[in-house]
């Protein structure tokens, strides 16, 4: 059986999530603080807090404090081991192996 990275089951995990997909697509056009990223959720701080640390355990996303912000970017390695896991799994055809 083939083992990944822990860091690829977190992505992969982070990513079944469609708030923190949109917090990634959202960070994709550039930085964004907390309150920018909770703001079209109507989500409370500590609510995008949770899918920001989520997202950060799998390496996708990174965070600084700046100021009295915590200001969120993409990693920019961060698909690597997601792209390295379906090119393993996947058939010249893009269809899946079983």
């Amino acid at each position: 059986m083939v083992q990944y990275p822990t860091t690829v089951d977190r992505a992969f995990a982070a990513l079944a999530d469609p708030t923190r997909r949109a917090v990634l697509e959202r960070l994709g056009a550039g930085g964004a603080t907390i309150s920018e990223l909770a703001e079209p959720f109507g989500m409370s701080l500590t609510g995008m807090k949770k899918h920001i640390r989520l997202l950060e355990e799998a390496n996708l996303v990174a965070t600084e404090k700046v100021g009295r912000a915590r200001r969120c970017a993409l990693v920019p390695s961060a698909f690597g081991g997601s792209s390295t896991h379906r090119a393993r799994t996947s058939t010249p055809s893009g269809r899946i192996r079983s």
